[in-house]
């Protein structure tokens, strides 16, 4: 269902590159027009780039759930200097709630969220063994950050992934 004229505006086309919070880049496969509920509405219908999974977005509601534009190199410099950062605070929470503060970031949708559970996590590692949970979601920051500074720079994985590692190594 193509060309179809949406009564709200549309932030992205079919071929765009979103970014979908906690899930990571999707790419705009379609633009569909459905009756829910009696009313018709427009959708985004998102391709999940890591999963394949299939996603609805309501373009009306795009930007209350955090969809969002690829990050520019502007931003990538950014979450650089945040992954950067040394002082890190983590007093003697017990690993559930960090977890859980932890899980919140990343559901914000925002990379600079994403960056700082990266950062945080990181940095606890070097002092004391991560719980399963917490790295899972270490894996899941990286790769979140990883793919969508790939997707940006028109980069392998592989050399964002060498890049992010180099500023823990050497800081």
């Amino acid at each position: 269902m193509q060309n179809i004229q949406p009564t709200t505006e549309l932030q992205f086309k079919v071929g765009d590159k979103a970014v979908y919070p906690a899930q990571g880049v999707a790419e705009v496969i379609d633009i569909e027009e459905k009756d829910i509920a009696g009313s018709r509405q427009c959708f985004y219908v998102l391709r999940i780039l890591d999963t394949d999974r299939k996603i609805m977005v309501p373009v009306k509601n795009a930007n209350a759930v955090g969809l969002r534009q690829v990050i520019s190199e502007q931003e990538i410099q950014e979450i650089f200097d945040i992954l950067r950062e040394r002082t890190i605070a983590f007093d003697n929470q017990t690993w559930n709630r960090r977890y859980r503060g932890f899980m919140d970031k990343i559901k914000t949708g925002s990379i600079y969220d994403v960056a700082e559970v990266l950062r945080d996590l990181y940095r606890l590692k070097t002092d004391k063994q991560l719980s399963f949970g917490e790295r899972r979601m270490l894996d899941t920051a990286r790769t979140l950050i990883v793919k969508e500074i790939a997707i940006a720079r028109s980069q392998t994985e592989e050399q964002v992934r060498t890049e992010i590692e180099a500023i823990f190594f050497t800081n």
